[in-house]
């Protein structure tokens, strides 16, 4: 009996580790869109989030309330209806619209800019919702750009605004609406019209509206004050140059205790630090330095003594919390485990929910005491993936191609690696500049479709070139005007690094990238055609003159400013270079990279006799959505097996 019982059990853990190996994770598993996706969504049993200082626990059915010093004791909770502004909002710009009579292109209370430099609203209500401030953007001398719908039996013209790099720009001023009087003045932002009016910020008193305007060069930054009920202008409180570009992306975080101060974000000394400011315009003092940057604030204790940021200064691929005392300027970290952390300040600035993950850790969600440093551990979730082998991750620094710079990558080698043998590798790329690809977070913060294709035999690559965010201004704003040629440089240098690998096949290495990587993507297969065997670029940016003022100038200036570097970063040039199997794939109806710039790669490629596999989503945009998405990545992994992947591993 004894003997049969070992036996059951040496056979029951054959069975499962065999059924693991054998088992497969499925698109419809790894993709957004997917069937299954949210089922290997790691995630806890219940959320948190602050309800004031208590503790809101909450799934789809339950809500639970506890005190941050008794979170065990949790109570049933029923949430009071919350007020929302949303529909007086609305109501108030209709009625500006209807009184000023301007044409549809004038558009009102929507982001401006096309989003960038941190905007994703277009109302601000004043402290006291005294006022109602809000974009106001005309358009009209904005060329239509046209969009196709085919969905209609006959297609139907669907025009844009889209404004190209060196053309004119829409232009924006700041109306304020008083629910007092029921009038709207309008700031006095002056000329030139085409200027960018960012990081809008009320003071404590809702007197005055604070403006970072930035000339359309994007070199040159003033701090502005106006009067709220004049809108006159009162004063500059400082400027910022840069023989590159400012690019401001945070509002103004006033002190309640005293309001004539603010702190201010700036990367003026080469990294991303915080500035105390009064509202003359005086500097206090810089409350942080050092070369790293601060990548997130996460605001103020209840009595303004301490604030509390993220920042990478511990590692480039790590994010930490800590606080810091206004007045002595000393720094404590509050958090320690490797990873990433993404934490939640309560109002009164005692607790913080601490939501964070790491290559091997899913999510771990905790409690953090900010006085003493006591921490408990809230929540847990459990690995989605625990059914199944995954395959190995490993994360990694390299230098670039100057020889001295630190570059971290991720790289992800097939599920049941033999080292003995040799495995085609794709390079996914993205190189470009608000980007972080390389964490160390959940899996190294790989992609679904790199666990896919690890199971598929592939060594999947990626690398954050310079370029990219969160290593300083210099490191990120070394593209500027020649986009393409260091994040080129940089890649390769990966490359160089794979093909060292005895266990890498550099005869089979494929390239692919979506956006700004497909921009990179084709630049790799024009420029190194003798390296990559397979590429895919998805929503590619092939000439820069088609892409929008706002992004494109701030990284290129303008193609009469910059004719050789829009020269050199043209993909048209290029065709001829062709020689690898190279999909291009665009959603026809894309508003961001408009489907012109590959089109016309296709058109270059004919006039140069070189072959490119092309692919179109009818009705989608830059990124493909729903079941179209899961559609898209099994049409790149087949290309990628049809020709890419030796017939067997050897």
């Amino acid at each position: 009996m004894k003997h049969l019982i070992s036996f059951l059990l040496l056979f029951t853990l054959f069975f499962t580790n065999h059924v693991a190996q054998n088992k497969q994770l499925s698109l419809e598993d790894l993709i957004p869109g997917g069937k299954t996706y949210m089922q290997f969504t790691p995630k806890p049993n219940l959320y948190v989030q602050w309800e004031g200082d208590d503790l809101l626990f909450y799934n789809n059915s339950e809500k639970y309330l506890a005190s941050p010093e008794n979170p065990d004791k949790k109570k049933p909770f029923t949430e009071k209806e919350k007020e929302t502004k949303t529909d007086r909002t609305q109501s108030i710009l209709q009625a500006i619209r209807e009184a000023e009579h301007n044409p549809p292109e004038v558009v009102y209370g929507k982001p401006v800019h096309r989003n960038e430099f941190g905007i994703q609203s277009g109302t601000f209500w004043s402290p006291q919702n005294k006022y109602l401030a809000f974009y106001r953007m005309d358009e009209s001398r904005v060329g239509d750009y046209p969009l196709v719908d085919i969905s209609a039996r006959e297609a139907q013209l669907k025009n844009i605004k889209y404004p190209m790099a060196g053309m004119t720009s829409h232009e924006v001023t700041v109306g304020i609406y008083s629910t007092v009087s029921k009038q709207t003045i309008y700031l006095q932002t002056g000329e030139p019209k085409d200027h960018y009016l960012t990081n809008l910020s009320w003071d404590p008193s809702e007197q005055y509206m604070y403006i970072a305007e930035l000339n359309r060069e994007q070199n040159h930054l003033q701090l502005n004050q106006y009067s709220a009920a004049t809108g006159k202008k009162i004063q500059t409180l400082f400027e910022e140059q840069n023989e590159r570009y400012v690019e401001p992306e945070h509002p103004l975080l006033f002190l309640k205790k005293t309001p004539n101060q603010f702190i201010w974000q700036s990367k003026r000394d080469g990294y991303n630090h915080l500035y105390l400011y009064n509202t003359e315009g005086r500097l206090i003092k810089q409350l942080t330095s050092g070369q790293a940057d601060v990548t997130g604030v996460l605001g103020l204790d209840a009595d303004e003594k301490y604030l509390f940021i993220l920042s990478n200064e511990a590692n480039p691929i790590e994010f930490q919390a800590y606080k810091i005392h206004l007045q002595s300027g000393k720094k404590t970290q509050l958090t320690f485990e490797p990873g990433v952390h993404r934490p939640q300040l309560s109002p009164s600035g005692k607790y913080l929910i601490d939501r964070y993950s790491n290559l091997n850790t899913p999510v771990n969600v905790d409690l953090i005491h900010t006085t003493t440093g006591r921490i408990q551990r809230l929540q847990t979730a459990n690995n989605p993936y625990a059914a199944y082998v995954l395959p190995e991750i490993t994360l990694g620094s390299l230098k670039a191609a100057d020889g001295m710079t630190d570059l971290y990558y991720r790289l992800t080698k097939p599920v049941g690696f033999d080292s003995s043998k040799k495995y085609p590798v794709i390079v996914y790329v993205y190189g470009g500049p608000h980007s972080q690809m390389v964490t160390n977070s959940w899996l190294g913060a790989a992609r679904g479709w790199d666990i896919y294709m690890a199971q598929k035999g592939y060594i999947v690559f990626t690398l954050d070139n310079r370029g990219t965010s969160n290593r300083g201004l210099a490191f990120e704003s070394i593209i500027h005007r020649r986009l393409g040629l260091t994040e080129t440089a940089d890649q390769m240098e990966g490359v160089r690094f794979l093909q060292s690998l005895p266990w890498v096949d550099a005869g089979r290495i494929g390239v692919h990238g979506w956006s700004y990587g497909g921009f990179m993507t084709t630049h790799l297969m024009l420029r190194h055609p003798e390296t990559f065997k397979v590429g895919v670029a998805g929503g590619p940016v092939i000439d820069w003159k088609y892409y929008e003022i706002m992004y494109g100038e701030r990284y290129m200036d303008t193609p009469d400013e910059n004719p050789e570097g829009y020269e050199t970063a043209n993909m048209h040039s290029l065709a001829g270079n062709l020689q690898g199997r190279f999909l291009l794939i665009h959603g026809d109806e894309d508003p961001t990279v408009v489907w012109q710039n590959s089109l016309s790669f296709l058109k270059a490629c004919i006039a140069a006799e070189t072959y490119p596999d092309y692919f179109v989503y009818p009705g989608q945009g830059h990124n493909m959505r729903g079941r179209d998405r899961i559609h898209l990545q099994e049409k790149i992994t087949r290309y990628f097996e049809d020709y890419l992947k030796p017939e067997c591993a050897r």
